[in-house]
């Protein structure tokens, strides 16, 4: 009797739903109940090949692979159901659903980051619903799913367009709770529109006895056991989304008490704290309430747990946020605790999570990877814990109701404690890893200084750690991103001195001056942040000299990273591997002083090996690498800030490679060397990203097991690279790599005074 009045409920709601009665089979209750997984099993078992599956089967098939996040089974499933549409097979029940492989494609490269992908898909759902008069939820969901992409996308016009013919759906009896669905559609749109007022107007209109029936269908279906305890189940794909939202725009508008009440609500719910996505994003929020109302330590304790929750996660998966036209932005709660942590007298505390917004920041960086070379330990039991962590990771923002979030968690926090035990470096660019300052002091040498900024749009911290403790100062940041810009424009001229030394002199004082003091080394260890990645430190000028002809400067990426550096002097038959003036197939690109700079260094210690033009390969990369100790590129460099993975060192084309050396690569890639330099590889002196291009490219040889990288950032001129270069190798037989590089700067000032033919190369990793 149960069985069959649990049927009878899920029918009423398709009736909402659809506006037709049909009688539903068990795959219906277990969509209603969100039984995903065992959905996936059922109609796998009913009918094991793709190819007889009608549409409607299929259509059952494809949401749940859809909602456990199964991609890999999802588009081959699409693939059929539009295959079946083209013979003729469009039916489920009695609507058409010619339109929903475009629709859940689209929602697919949603979720997956790709928005092009996604908008090419939502067109053709488009087509579709503009020459058919299709079930109005599946309009609905066409609609608000086309609207949306176009928003993201950045597209007013087409999404205004979509925005509109949804908003034309009508909703009236007997499709009374398929408005809501409409109101969430909508809200969507505008918030990816930017209009947090108009989406509050939408989701303000949604209908309150669409509560009350809500209320009702839930009790009932409480008895019959297709609710959660939190008695919301059938309908949390519809009201968590909207209540959030609906906090969101009250906080985005300015009505913070009305959000801060919405807010608490929700973090009463259990459906909320499972859905990490939108949780971290409330604690945010919340955080940043108590902070305006002058709560400091309130304020920490939410940002910290919502930091908590951003660290759970590493999935570019998005199952919630990227569906919702808000998209928050991880690093602005790193900002905002460790501006409360600092405003707190927190320093120690404030420079553990700077450390971990740079952590935070690899990671997502490197969160689409799946491949990554394994450096120590047993490989093979290191790749099957990889593969294990990204099924937990999968199945930890899967939508099945089935799953219990708290267990699915434990085993994914297993597996990462596991990997972190077993390959730590690699668990590093995995999940967020920062080291105790305890710790980091104790691997900085007695006669190093070490200097970690970070800077956000309003001040820039500096963090100064030796092995005697840990100061902070608060940095001067008025107009650095200009400074920095017009600095390296000046660089361009090398005839016009005085414009440089202004600039140069107002950068030193800004973010140097202030830290000198409290340094008590001649010799630094600089960890940059953002854009000061592009500020070349030797070339700040006192009045009287350069940094450089004072201090011994190398870089890190971030202080945790010191615990990764590989000590130098590998052990090899060769000494300096060369790859100079690769043939790029255009005149343009060549490097005749990069040719004659890699024969020259190559000179300079015997058993060394040199790759010119057509013979400068990728493949020759791969072959010959492990066996020097030094590895010299005299290339072209393309950087990719908007995709730092695709970053790359130009090489010449062969019938293995496209030439192209990628930082995506080089994470895959074991390489046991001393050092890597990268003579002529260019970011360009006009450009000022975020830093991330240049951290992957370091970060990527040091992962791959280089002891240290020197890179140049800018192409410095020819004849000048190719004396410095040469003078560089000379110096390393008689002293260490940092000392070698500043002497050999020093010597090239002698004769180009000008910071442009000397100043742009900088030591990265270990100075010995």
């Amino acid at each position: 009797m149960k069985q069959i009045l649990r049927l009878i409920l899920i029918a009423i709601i398709a009736v909402f739903f659809t506006g037709c009665m049909s009688m539903p089979g068990p795959q219906d209750d277990m969509w209603a109940k969100g039984r995903y997984k065992q959905l996936e099993s059922f109609m796998e078992q009913r009918n094991p090949n793709l190819t007889s599956m009608s549409s409607n089967d299929l259509m059952y098939l494809c949401i749940a692979y859809s909602n456990t996040k199964n991609y890999s089974k999802l588009f081959p499933c699409l693939d059929q159901f539009e295959s079946n549409i083209k013979k003729g097979d469009i039916y489920y029940h009695v609507n058409d659903v010619s339109s929903v492989p475009y629709t859940m494609r689209s929602i697919a490269f949603l979720e997956l980051g790709d928005y092009d992908k996604a908008a090419t898909q939502a067109e053709k759902a488009m087509k579709i619903i503009e020459e058919k008069d299709l079930a109005r939820a599946l309009k609905i969901g066409a609609l608000g799913n086309v609207a949306l992409v176009y928003a993201l996308k950045g597209n007013r016009e087409e999404a205004i367009k979509a925005a509109n013919l949804l908003e034309a759906v009508g909703t009236n009896y007997p499709y009374n709770l398929l408005k809501t669905d409409k109101v969430v559609a909508l809200a969507k749109v505008y918030i990816a529109l930017g209009d947090n007022k108009k989406a509050l107007e939408v989701i303000e209109s949604d209908d309150a006895t669409l509560d009350s029936l809500r209320a009702q269908a839930t009790a009932v279906s409480a008895m019959l056991s297709v609710t959660s305890q939190d008695g919301d189940m059938l309908f949390d794909s519809q009201v968590l989304p909207k209540n959030f939202m609906y906090a969101k725009c009250l906080y985005e508008t300015g009505r913070i008490m009305d959000a801060k009440a919405t807010y608490d609500l929700l973090l009463t719910k259990r459906s909320t704290k499972d859905n990490g996505e939108i949780y971290w994003i409330i604690l945010h929020d919340r955080g940043r309430i108590e902070k305006k109302e002058g709560k400091v330590k309130e304020a920490i304790k939410f940002y910290t747990d919502a930091i908590e929750v951003i660290e759970q996660q590493r999935s570019t998966i998005n199952t919630e946020v990227s569906k919702i036209g808000f998209v928050g932005n991880k690093q602005d709660v790193y900002n905002n605790l460790i501006h409360a942590l600092i405003e707190d007298k927190q320093y120690e505390k404030a420079f553990e999570y700077v450390e971990r917004s740079k952590s935070r920041a690899l990671v997502d960086l490197l969160a689409s990877k799946k491949n990554f070379a394994v450096n120590i330990g047993d490989e093979k039991e290191i790749m099957d814990l990889l593969a294990r962590n990204n099924v937990a990771e999968i199945e930890n923002i899967s939508q099945d109701a089935e799953k219990d979030i708290s267990k699915t968690r434990a085993v994914l926090i297993k597996t990462k404690e596991e990997l972190q035990r077993k390959s730590p470096e690699l668990a590093s660019l995995m999940s967020v890893n920062s080291l105790p300052v305890s710790e980091i002091q104790k691997m900085i040498p007695s006669d190093e200084a070490l200097v970690e900024y970070y800077y956000n749009e309003k001040d820039i911290y500096a963090f100064i750690l030796t092995n005697k403790g840990l100061q902070f100062v608060r940095v001067g940041s008025e107009n650095l991103l200009e400074d920095i810009r017009s600095f390296r424009k000046a660089l361009e001229s090398p005839d016009n001195k005085a414009n440089l030394e202004i600039t140069s002199r107002r950068l030193h004082k800004m973010v140097f001056e202030p830290i000198e003091a409290s340094l008590g080394n001649k010799k630094i260890i600089i960890v940059s942040h953002g854009a000061m990645h592009y500020l070349p430190f030797n070339a700040l000028h006192n009045g009287k000299n350069y940094l450089i002809d004072k201090y011994s400067i190398r870089l890190l990426p971030s202080a945790s990273v010191i615990k990764y550096l590989k000590a130098g002097k590998a052990n090899k038959a060769g000494n300096i591997l060369v790859f100079g003036n690769p043939d790029l197939g255009d005149p343009r690109y060549d490097l005749v002083n990069a040719q004659n700079e890699a024969l020259a260094v190559a000179k300079t210690l015997p058993q060394s090996k040199v790759f010119l033009r057509k013979d400068a390969t990728v493949s020759a990369f791969k072959k010959y690498s492990s066996g020097f100790k030094y590895i010299h590129f005299a290339t072209h460099g393309q950087f990719n800030p908007d995709d730092p993975l695709k970053s790359a060192l130009l090489l010449a084309k062969d019938a293995e490679s496209n030439g192209m050396l990628t930082v995506d690569e080089l994470y895959s890639t074991k390489l046991d060397a001393d050092l890597v330099t990268l003579s002529a590889c260019e970011t360009g002196l006009s450009k000022i990203a975020n830093g991330d291009d240049l951290v992957g490219l370091t970060r990527g040889f040091l992962y791959a097991g280089s002891s240290s990288i020197v890179a140049s950032l800018w192409k410095v001129d020819d004849l000048a690279t190719s004396q410095l270069m040469t003078q560089f190798y000379k110096e390393m037989q008689r002293t260490d790599k940092r000392e070698a590089l500043r002497t050999a700067q020093i010597e090239t000032k002698k004769k180009y005074p000008h910071p442009y033919y000397w100043a742009s190369f900088q030591l990265t990793g270990n100075a010995n």
